[in-house]
């Protein structure tokens, strides 16, 4: 395995990081401003303007996989991401940001022309934005088969119904469709051929957004996560994706490059974050020396550099299989990784904040907010749980018959 960044790759990550600081980072502080100003759920018009910049600088859909129309592997794309990762708004204007790749990840390996044509060409473009409707407040959704939400076969259409939760980017007015799982055959013996994907625009009849959904008291404006109900909400045939019953396999062809783009990311963020908690230990004095010059500093500091070269070196990894034996033969190193980077990244943050003193946990230093985007991608795409058990059978069944 060679991870040594190629030359085109070396020179994109100059334009990305110099794009970041250039535009993205100094404008951080006026994107909350923005927000915060009138209906917080109005995209900020800076953001568009960053968009504008990103597009014409020729970073745009960097994620999009070479086997589907990019220029970039998985392993090529893992540390532009990371570098967009550094910032809570440095994916959007790269057209890059989750649920967004997802789903068009999906509509990508899975949509029709016709699906394509009406709903991947304006995310692609940047002219809507999407949500991924999985996640269920009355059952345990970490097992996928547990979802009670129907997909029900009529004449001319689908009739959903259903309650979900946890559909992030829903109460964005930018999102058009919802790729939305449930089950059309409950009553299958294999219980991963019950469930189905179909795209329900979200100015269907019958939709509503219950409520917000914050994250440590972060509402994630203008994109956030929302609670939505499904009642008697009508789709044409046309709407499903690659057929009933295979809506779990759609779904881990979509969750594996998902998983791995927040790892990429969630390095970024805890890189950025050492480097706060470094300036700030070496420009404030206690005892009489510098914080940094504390010994339990310094060893906080190099456990966090340690983890962060671990972390990094597995998601290489796991995007090097995905692009030489596929995601399917990745799994365990993509199972891997969800749990360790966002398992380092809250470490390293918590650590940080603690350098920080009280201001770690106020809004000034956005380590807060950092903490909290770490510790939902425990959850988010799978809790830790579940990825340790399937670490688990796959390492059991190498010894099975020794």
């Amino acid at each position: 395995m060679d991870f040594d960044y190629t030359p085109k790759v070396k020179e994109l990550q100059k334009r990305v990081r110099d794009f970041l600081e250039e535009h993205i980072v100094p404008a951080e502080q006026q994107m909350l401003a923005q927000i915060a100003e009138g209906d917080r759920w109005s995209p900020p018009p800076l953001m568009d303007e960053l968009k504008q910049k990103a597009r014409a600088a020729g970073l745009w859909n960097l994620w999009q996989p070479r086997a589907h129309g990019g220029t970039l592997t998985n392993l090529e794309y893992a540390p532009l991401a990371e570098i967009m990762g550094r910032s809570p708004f440095g994916s959007e204007p790269f057209n890059c940001s989750a649920p967004d790749t997802g789903n068009m990840e999906v509509l990508l390996r899975y949509g029709t022309e016709e699906q394509k044509k009406q709903w991947l060409e304006p995310l692609l473009d940047g002219r809507i934005r999407s949500a991924f409707a999985m996640t269920e407040p009355a059952v345990a959704s970490s097992d996928a088969t547990n979802i009670e939400a129907r997909i029900e076969r009529r004449a001319d259409h689908y009739l959903i119904n259903g309650r979900k939760w946890w559909t992030s980017g829903a109460p964005d007015p930018r999102c058009r469709i919802l790729v939305f799982m449930g089950k059309t055959d409950p009553d299958n013996p294999d219980r991963h051929r019950q469930q189905s994907m179909v795209l329900v625009p979200l100015d269907t009849p019958g939709i509503t957004i219950e409520k917000i959904l914050p994250v440590f008291g972060f509402d994630e404006a203008p994109h956030g996560h929302a609670q939505v109900l499904f009642r008697d909400v009508k789709v044409p045939l046309s709407n499903m994706l690659l057929g009933e019953g295979r809506g779990f396999e759609i779904a881990q062809g979509r969750l594996g490059p998902g998983r791995i783009h927040h790892c990429m990311r969630l390095i970024g963020l805890a890189e950025r974050s050492l480097e706060k908690m470094c300036r700030r230990t070496l420009s404030r004095v206690a005892f009489g020396k510098p914080v940094a010059e504390q010994t339990v500093t310094q060893e906080r500091i190099a456990e966090s550099r340690i983890m962060i070269e671990q972390a990094r070196l597995l998601t290489l990894k796991a995007a090097w299989m995905m692009d030489n034996v596929g995601n399917k033969e990745a799994k365990a190193e993509i199972a891997m990784i969800k749990v360790a980077a966002p398992n380092m990244a809250c470490q390293v943050i918590d650590w940080a904040i603690q350098a920080h003193g009280g201001g770690g946990v106020t809004d000034d230093f956005g380590l807060s907010m950092a903490y909290a985007t770490a510790r939902l991608l425990r959850l988010a795409d799978g809790p830790d749980e579940v990825h340790r058990n399937q670490v688990a059978r796959i390492e059991l069944k190498k010894h099975l018959h020794r």
